[in-house]
């Protein structure tokens, strides 16, 4: 989860993010200063208290090491202040730049106990104090302890004068950890509104936080709504990826292709085989076969997507659904090869059929039957009869269109085709016992 910055900047410049007071320390007043200063005109305050000499001097020294980035150094220095810096205000001093030192090594709890050090001061600047307690705040962050950090805001915001959005947004991450989901996101949602109610533009990590506790209410419709403002502010493929998901969830296909065919065409998928054969299945759906054929046959050409069994016969597939049977009979007998499945065989035969090879339709349809596993074993009975009465063996088309009249969805057409044969047979019977010469059945 994302929290504020704590980067290591020159010293100078980071006085606002980790609170340390140079501007008080070495007696520097700058219009930002003032600025804030007028912000916390409410907040009681002591009498501003001075740094002596040599304490200041030694102060003055740890700058340049930190400056240096010699952050060993400058924590020795600091640890052998304490005679130098003996009143209590001039210790606060030491600790608030002994938190900056630690945290920049990384030393995330030593950084904590120096600022809390600091904070216990009884001549520590209020302001000072205020603004400490947001950084323990955002190191109890770093170190995922959610719950401490959750604390420390609390407090702060009690005391504080000013609590601006990013606060909020910051609780809302550690509520959101410590499972307090609905206070996050009236938090998160809280600190959209103030943004957009001055003409603000919210942070992209806002919305996504915003976006992950509503799809964690399964509140699709307003994930997809969160998703579209993202998309607009802060365009990324990866958005246009979730919103596909999401339509997806809300069963609009429409749409979900839509959302997902941006990102291919823009070349953006991520995990390219997974997602390439997703896009297939979305144009298969969409009654678009010929551009699901399209999407895997560039796939593999391209080394994107593996040459096995399910792709190819998902290629066949497309290519069969596209009336392109030509296209779809190479493919599907590679796949048959590799899987070995009898749908395979089923739809191998219907091709087959198709394009009036009845022989090998006879055949493979006589595999799909043997391998077993059939989702319609009645339409493999029926291409089988037909690819019969094409090579004139009635009897044996017969036999195959009763298997296929056993079951319901087939029985009527089934018992036709029965009929046909019977008579169709009968016929060239009789043209046969008449002398005629006419092809009989070629058995297979």
């Amino acid at each position: 989860m994302q929290v504020s910055s704590l980067g290591k900047k020159p010293l100078l410049r980071i006085a606002a993010t980790l609170a340390i007071p140079l501007a008080v320390v070495f007696s520097v007043n700058t219009g930002a200063q003032e600025e804030d200063e007028r912000k916390y005109d409410d907040v009681e305050t002591q009498q501003r208290q001075a740094v002596g000499q040599k304490c200041g001097k030694v102060l003055e020294g740890v700058q340049e090491l930190t400056e240096k980035e010699s952050w060993a150094q400058a924590q020795s220095a600091l640890l052998g202040a304490s005679s130098s810096c003996t009143s209590s205000y001039e210790k606060s001093q030491v600790y608030n730049f002994l938190g900056y030192v630690y945290y920049s090594q990384d030393k995330y709890k030593e950084a904590v106990q120096a600022y809390n050090n600091m904070i216990r001061e009884p001549e520590a600047d209020q302001k000072q104090v205020i603004n400490t307690r947001y950084t323990i705040a955002q190191l109890y962050l770093i170190m995922e302890d959610y719950a401490a950090a959750a604390r420390e805001l609390e407090a702060w915001m009690k005391v504080s004068p000013i609590v601006g959005a990013d606060a909020k947004v910051l609780l809302a991450q550690a509520y959101y950890q410590l499972d307090r989901k609905d206070r996050a996101l009236s938090l998160v949602e809280e600190a959209i509104r103030e943004q957009e109610s001055k003409g603000n533009l919210p942070k992209e990590g806002w919305w996504s936080l915003q976006r992950v506790l509503y799809y964690e209410k399964n509140d699709y419709n307003k994930v997809v709504d969160i998703l579209k403002k993202l998309i607009k502010h802060y365009p990324s493929y990866s958005y246009w990826r979730q919103l596909g998901g999401m339509y997806g969830e809300l069963g609009k296909t429409v749409e979900q292709l839509v959302s997902n065919e941006v990102v291919y065409l823009a070349g953006q998928f991520d995990d390219q085989e997974r997602q390439l054969v997703s896009m297939a299945y979305l144009y298969l759906g969409s009654e678009a076969p010929f551009l699901a054929a399209r999407v895997l046959e560039t796939g593999m050409k391209e080394g994107k997507i593996e040459r096995n069994g399910e792709n190819l016969e998902l290629l066949g597939t497309a290519w069969q659904q596209a009336s392109d049977s030509r296209r779809a009979l190479p493919v599907l007998e590679q796949a048959a090869k590799a899987a070995g499945k009898g749908d395979l065989y089923a739809r191998l035969s219907g091709v087959y059929l198709d394009l009036d090879q009845n022989e090998k339709s006879v055949t493979a349809a006589r595999n799909a039957i043997n391998r077993g596993g059939l989702k319609r074993t009645d339409i493999t009975y029926m291409n089988l009869g037909n690819a019969l009465i094409n090579l004139h063996c009635y009897n044996d088309a017969i036999k195959a269109f009763r298997q296929a009249a056993k079951y319901e969805k087939s029985e009527k057409y089934a018992r036709q085709w029965i009929q046909y044969a019977e008579n169709e047979g009968d016929r060239r019977q009789q043209l046969i016992e008449s002398g005629a010469k006419i092809a009989g059945c070629k058995k297979v």
